[in-house]
């Protein structure tokens, strides 16, 4: 049977996920995955187990979340009910204190950033998370609040707070509102217009916007928004600027599937586009953008970031770099589970094959276009 560009995502994500998530159901995490970092950086054993479990289960959520019923391919049916238990016992796992893989959620900084990532996989399936017993359910939420004794840094690290005050609204009804109130203001103030916000004061020309700002910002606003009238006023500004930041995206992904390489956290691979992904996701893509051209577009990059040689070690295991292993990509605070970020350009997974996204025949994407000699117009941000 000839593959699709459904069945080409989910074997993707399955082998990107599978080894995180079925060693932590196992609870083997710890002794099972290895630690590629930095040679100058000796602690990221504190902090890539649960870097590794809180991004795979980000990108994984949507798909997690998805009504098996739904799905009509028997394969990825059994994948989706066999990544759902393996889930469930990895989420036990992570926050039960008396299992060998219990995860950092208290010690140092860095635990914000994954706590925040787990945070926003609840948000993203809320259903699945429902469905966990209650003592999982009541220790999660313990783990997320170990993270209020630390502060985030004047930058897209407020959004990390943010999320897990929004996720711990969702899991218990109660909620830190100053920490959302304190992000959500500092980037109305740090918006620069044209579809981008700043990372703080300053812009950066990286790619978190989609790595966290534009994502995080819309789903807290999406979850807590009712709480408060000036975030709710905010909530369709910020969808409509995501929607530009969506359309830039689209326009960076060659013909090949290749992007620029520019900025920081580049060794996130396909995670680049996570902001793409969740507007499709979503439905809240431009009226430029057709569903089948994005579904295009980001298996390219899927594609080309994923399958390049040397991208896993011959355990399966992620290893850092863009196209292939380039482990000089990797910056100070890169570790091999820093690299499960990547999972989140996988999102529209958690649409259902009869979507138009997938439905639909194959469309060529801006660059495609633009690069055979077809006519376009213009860009206008």
């Amino acid at each position: 049977m000839s593959s699709t560009p459904r069945s080409t995502w989910s074997s993707l994500l399955d082998r990107v996920a599978s080894p995180v998530i079925r060693a932590l159901a196992r609870r083997e995490l710890r002794t099972t995955m290895p630690i590629e970092h930095h040679p100058e950086m000796n602690d990221r054993a504190d902090y890539t187990y649960l870097e590794a479990f809180g991004r795979s289960m980000v990108g994984l959520a949507p798909w997690l979340e998805l009504d098996a019923q739904s799905i009509d391919d028997e394969r990825e049916r059994a994948l989706h009910a066999e990544h759902r238990e393996l889930a469930s016992r990895a989420i036990q796992a992570s926050v039960d204190p008396a299992s060998p893989d219990h995860l950092n959620f208290s010690v140092g900084h860095q635990p914000i950033v994954d706590a925040a990532f787990l945070a926003h996989a609840l948000l993203r399936a809320p259903r699945f998370f429902a469905s966990l017993d209650v003592r999982t359910r009541t220790q999660l939420a313990e783990a997320l609040r170990q993270t209020r004794s630390r502060k985030p840094g004047a930058n897209n690290w407020l959004l990390f707070a943010a999320m897990i005050e929004s996720a711990l609204f969702a899991l218990t009804g109660e909620c830190d509102l100053m920490r959302i109130d304190y992000a959500v203001r500092q980037h109305e103030q740090w918006y620069k217009g044209g579809g981008v916000y700043g990372d703080g004061p300053h812009f950066h020309a990286d790619y978190y916007n989609s790595f966290v700002i534009q994502p995080m910002l819309i789903d807290v606003l999406r979850t807590v928004g009712h709480l408060d009238r000036e975030w709710a006023h905010l909530l369709p500004i910020t969808i409509e600027r995501g929607r530009r930041g969506a359309e830039i995206l689209e326009r960076l992904i060659a013909p090949d599937g290749s992007f620029p390489p520019i900025g920081r956290s580049i060794a996130y691979r396909c995670g680049a586009f996570q902001h793409l992904a969740q507007m499709t996701l979503q439905h809240e893509l431009p009226a430029s953008l057709k569903p089948a051209q994005v579904r295009r577009a980001l298996t390219a990059v899927i594609v080309k970031t994923l399958n390049a040689p040397g991208t896993f070690d011959d355990a399966g295991w992620l290893r850092i770099g863009l196209c292939g292993h380039q482990p000089s990509l990797g910056e100070r605070y890169i570790s091999t589970g820093s690299l499960y970020l990547c999972t989140t350009a996988f999102l529209p997974l958690g649409l259902p094959p009869s979507d138009a996204f997938w439905r639909d025949p194959d469309a060529a994407y801006t660059s495609e276009l633009v690069w055979s000699g077809i006519d376009l117009p213009a860009d206008h941000g």
